[in-house]
């Protein structure tokens, strides 16, 4: 389930990369671009709302069995992609299967966590999906620069990763029991367990400061980085989708063992510092600034993140895990996809750089806010 956790997260991030090789050889502007990310997130959130809970009465095996398969068809679709209808259908097949998964998987990291190891599946399901997105974007960036024909071998390999990993989940143990009443968990909602739910009020603004800071980096940052601070390399390009999720997975690491509540402060004002830091990097037009500077944000991205999920996941029982996740993760990716979405269409209007400052200014006044309403508990 760990290494599903993983390749998940790098398959998401790999085709960050391949964004402006793509505009490039299909032909499509920036709009388009934001089109393509958004279908991914709206059919995510589309499986989500159906499907969130469906684990914690069918089990977490065929559950996540099933979208790793329907990952892998995803994958060879990337593969393939010479036109936009291509990319479409890919990427809305990889947003169900991330829908299916996401929640099922941090279900199951929960209902293993070992005994003697309390508090360990928060951490796992902060670090490894950080560390799974680094790894993808920098791999994918790399694969770029040094393969003739990367997209192939790129996601032609997740594809094989990702039915290997599913033949291994379905052949193992169940870690969650079968429960009645999978058919009325397919109505589309949002459910937070009664337990769960002020502590999930006060978490939201440190979700969506986080999430939409990631949402920013993952669709626009490779044509950023290669227009406005001259970082044409897609290794490059990639680093620094890298730096913020590899920062955010080793600080995640590094303050495990604090209190919820000094994890989430400190993660949500580093992340209000980092994206000032960035805004003033793009300003200056200084790559090294910048890349620096999402190095905090990413520390700011990950620590906050962390402190949500050790404050809400001992709050649910096993019964109500995949409920629980599904809100967490519905909320993160909104929060992830429409600030991006907008920026999309505003960009052709006011220029990218603009819009991109704009947006950090807004990440910027409510992480300070999040950061304010945690410290003040």
């Amino acid at each position: 389930m760990l290494a599903a956790v993983v390749a998940m997260l790098a398959g998401a991030s790999a085709p960050s990369p391949f964004y402006p090789v793509l505009q490039a050889d299909v032909g499509f502007g920036d709009a388009v671009l934001t089109t393509i990310f958004a279908v991914y997130v709206v059919t995510l959130l589309l499986t989500l709302l159906v499907t969130g809970g469906l684990s914690d009465h069918l089990g977490r095996r065929p559950v996540v069995g099933v979208g790793l398969g329907v990952l892998a068809a995803s994958m060879v679709g990337l593969a393939v992609a010479d036109s936009v209808a291509t990319l479409l259908l890919a990427r809305a097949l990889q947003g169900v299967a991330a829908g299916l998964l996401l929640s099922s998987l941090s279900a199951a990291v929960v209902d293993l966590e070992p005994p003697d190891r309390p508090g360990s599946a928060p951490v796992a399901n902060t670090v490894l999906p950080l560390a799974g997105l680094a790894v993808g974007a920098l791999g994918a960036g790399i694969a770029i620069d040094t393969l003739r024909d990367p997209a192939p071998v790129v996601f032609g390999g997740f594809a094989v990763l990702y039915v290997v990993l599913a033949t291994a989940v379905l052949l193992g143990p169940e870690s969650s029991p079968r429960v009645p009443g999978w058919r009325r968990s397919l109505v589309p909602t949002v459910s937070v367990p009664t337990t769960s739910r002020a502590m999930f009020v006060r978490a939201l603004p440190a979700v969506v400061a986080g999430w939409a800071t990631g949402g920013l980096y993952l669709s626009l940052v490779s044509p950023l980085v290669a227009r406005e601070l001259g970082g044409s390399s897609s290794a490059v390009q990639g680093l620094a989708v890298a730096l913020l999720m590899a920062s955010g997975s080793v600080g995640c690491f590094a303050v495990r063992r604090r209190a919820a509540r000094q994890i989430a402060v400190l993660g949500t004002s580093a992340l209000a510092v980092g994206t000032a830091l960035t805004v003033a990097a793009l300003l200056a037009h200084t790559l090294v600034g910048f890349l620096l500077a999402v190095v905090v944000a990413g520390f700011g991205f990950g620590t906050a993140f962390l402190g949500v999920m050790q404050s809400l996941t001992p709050t649910a029982s096993p019964q109500e895990r995949g409920a629980l996740f599904s809100a967490i993760f519905t909320v993160s990716y909104l929060a992830f996809s429409v600030p991006a979405v907008i920026l999309g269409l505003v960009v052709p209007e006011v220029g990218l750089l603009v819009a991109t400052v704009a947006y950090g200014a807004l990440v910027v006044l409510l992480s300070a806010v999040a950061a304010a309403l945690r410290w003040r508990e």
